[in-house]
């Protein structure tokens, strides 16, 4: 092989795709706002489950798309409503619960924290009567017999 027969090397432009490693990494999709609102209007009127998964099959889509993308139209002003809320969730609790909850705990605690604390004075209030038991013994032992 002679020189003529390669290729002339290219310089990369500043406007070429970068070479290297990662040069054929998948690229994350970017879609429209106009993209967005079109399927998520053809994924409302449709009302089987099994065309609707055959909608987001098609457009390799995940149903946690459509739920961002509802949510973000919402925060953005775009005009619609929010999903419906389903029920057979968990409710969600108001501040007087929570702190109703984390005072319950914290009573609890303080009272095994109490148990213990008894108990631990009872064996010492035993330990001192039995000690003073053994001291007295001893005593009357060690006198010194006439």
């Amino acid at each position: 092989m002679t020189t003529a027969d390669m290729p002339e090397p290219v310089e990369p432009s500043r406007h070429s795709a970068p070479s290297g490693p990662r040069s054929q990494a998948p690229k994350r999709r970017t879609f429209t706002s106009a993209y967005k609102q079109r399927i998520l209007r053809q994924y409302d009127s449709l009302s089987d489950p099994v065309e609707r998964g055959a909608l987001l099959r098609r457009e390799g889509l995940y149903h946690s798309h459509l739920e961002y993308w509802r949510s973000t139209l919402v925060n953005k002003g775009g005009g619609r409503s929010p999903a419906p809320e389903r029920s057979g969730g968990r409710p969600t609790r108001s501040e007087a619960e929570i702190d109703n909850q984390r005072l319950r705990a914290e009573n609890q605690r303080l009272a095994a924290e109490l148990a213990r604390t008894q108990a631990a004075l009872d064996i010492a209030g035993k330990v001192y009567v039995l000690l003073e038991t053994l001291s007295e013994s001893t005593d009357s032992d060690t006198k010194p017999s006439k």
